[in-house]
């Protein structure tokens, strides 16, 4: 049985899933070194390492997805197949010189201030609504032990604006086509964090790669739609074909509620 590498329960019952708190997230300590998109890709390979994982499967969301990218570009034989989710990388190499990095800067600031009142905030529908907007479509509809727990909990870490200057600076673009693993790349289609217009950019330069947009759906897929988004990551990771969903397919399903 393949062991699966990743931050989202993809058919639990029939894989191993490992989920890793990069160094300065977390329950993980601030690394000695400079936080780099390679270095958290070498983070990643010293845990498959240490685990004996051998080959895997690797699933990343955000600043997840392009260390995995990064991994699966880097060290080809270590990735069997590789999902992106709403991944950085392709916008967040042009973003440095834009007024952006200062926003999400005080969004970090924001985030630090308020996080002793995150399991107040998760509690009440309207308040979830203000602090998830950015990242959720729906953020009301959210269940708020899921909010606090798996989105909320863990932010404010004093690796955050460490990790958003290393993915200012790190560009890969003109070595995506180093990637050998087939490659599923699912966004939500009104993902307001990551354009959903970097989902195809990601598509076209790397090879053997397809994308699946979801309707009515923000930066967190695997939150928002949980019931779409395991059956084409399982369907992709057990070897059958993924396409597009029909234009509505996204929305049919409710996000996932209290």
């Amino acid at each position: 049985m393949r062991r699966v590498a990743g931050q989202d329960q993809v058919a639990a019952q029939k894989r191993r899933v490992v989920a890793l708190d990069l160094p300065g997230h977390g329950l993980s300590e601030m690394p000695r070194e400079k936080i780099t998109i390679p270095g958290y890709g070498g983070t990643v390979n010293e845990l498959a390492d240490r685990l004996e994982l051998g080959q895997i499967d690797l699933v990343g969301n955000s600043m997840g997805g392009f260390v995995a990218a990064e991994v699966a570009r880097e060290s080809p034989e270590r990735v069997n197949r590789l999902v992106l989710v709403s991944a950085a990388g392709i916008t967040s190499a042009d973003l440095k010189r834009s007024p952006g990095p200062a926003v999400l800067r005080a969004g970090g600031a924001l985030a630090t201030y308020a996080a002793a009142r995150f399991r107040q905030i998760a509690a009440r529908p309207i308040t979830r609504h203000i602090a998830l907007a950015l990242v959720a479509r729906h953020p009301s509809l959210l269940a708020p032990d899921l909010v606090y727990e798996g989105l909320m909990k863990g932010t404010g870490k004093p690796g955050f604006t460490d990790a958003l200057r290393a993915t200012l600076d790190y560009d890969f673009r003109d070595r995506l086509d180093d990637i050998r693993s087939p490659t599923l790349i699912v966004w939500g289609h009104d993902d307001a964090v990551i354009p959903a217009r970097d989902a195809g950019e990601y598509e076209r330069l790397i090879p053997n790669s397809r994308k699946v947009v979801l309707d009515d759906t923000g930066h967190i897929p695997m939150v928002e739609r949980p019931v779409a988004f395991n059956d084409c990551v399982g369907e992709f990771l057990e070897g059958e074909a993924v396409g597009q969903p029909t234009p509505g397919s996204g929305s049919e399903e409710e996000p996932a509620a209290a």
